[in-house]
């Protein structure tokens, strides 16, 4: 069944809120999220270009460690990034309930836990596969840095600590710039074609760090991400898939760098 989305009907009753207002709020909430993750991408990828040698003989490392040689106090920092990378999606719920909705309305709730984990599991099987193909060959091209999804060190809260940071990132892209962003387009009058172009873009635009292919590479999953969104009115089966495919980059590499000869290292 085809679901609109953001039209859920046990939503509670909505107000009207001005153009203007709707509009300057949406800029806010990029420019204290995604939207500068996309200009501080753009400033990194001027300055991989800009560097002496090919795209892929530089390294993009996510994940690092924040005090190295002081486990507890890097175990604190990387907590507390976590922690406050959600801020903004708190942000998103307040709006949302200003408004008489609330995260539901995106189909960001506990409502549909089995639809939500087995569509999401789906389409990160598909997407996962065929994304590790495209960033190798664009990689070999000579368009993508080599990226190097994790630089912990070996301590007991490794693992666990890249699952998190998985579920963060995964939480903040996806209600942000997929459920609230493509409500927030519709409520300003743009087509359908139009916002899905300009989630996808986004969605390209902070991950250009990584390189031409990754600025290619997200904005073709950020296409397919609204098409589903759209058919399912939920964001949580994205929310599902986009975790399952940090989890499988971020510990894969953790377990698989230096073992394997496909796997590019830095």
């Amino acid at each position: 069944m085809r679901v609109e989305a953001g039209t859920g009907a046990d939503s509670l009753p909505e107000r009207r809120l001005s153009r203007r207002t709707l509009r300057n709020e949406t800029l806010l909430v990029l420019a204290l999220s995604l939207g500068a993750s996309g200009v501080s991408a753009l400033i990194s990828f001027v300055g991989s270009v800009t560097e002496p040698g090919g795209l892929e003989d530089q390294a993009a490392t996510l994940n690092a460690s924040a005090a190295p040689g002081r486990p507890w106090l890097d175990l604190a920092w990387q907590l507390f990034g976590i922690t406050t990378a959600l801020v903004p999606v708190a942000l998103v719920a307040h709006f949302l309930l200003r408004e008489g909705a609330g995260l539901r309305v995106l189909g960001f709730d506990r409502t549909r836990p089995w639809f939500d984990l087995g569509r999401g599991a789906a389409v990160a099987a598909v997407i996962g596969s065929s994304g590790i193909a495209f960033y190798l060959a664009m990689r070999g091209l000579g368009f993508n840095l080599t990226v190097v999804p994790e630089a912990l060190p070996e301590v007991w809260w490794k693992y666990p600590v890249l699952i998190l940071s998985a579920l963060q990132n995964s939480i903040v892209e996806e209600v942000i710039v997929l459920g609230y962003l493509l409500r927030r387009l519709n409520q300003l009058g743009w087509t359908p074609g139009a916002a899905m172009a300009g989630s996808a873009v986004l969605r390209g635009s902070y991950h250009l760090y990584q390189g031409v292919g990754g600025f290619i590479g997200n904005m073709v999953m950020g296409v397919v991400f609204v098409h589903l969104y759209r058919r399912w009115g939920r964001v949580g089966p994205l929310v599902v898939a986009h975790t399952l495919l940090d989890i499988g980059a971020f510990v894969g590499y953790a377990l698989l760098a230096g073992k394997v000869d496909w796997l590019p290292t830095a």
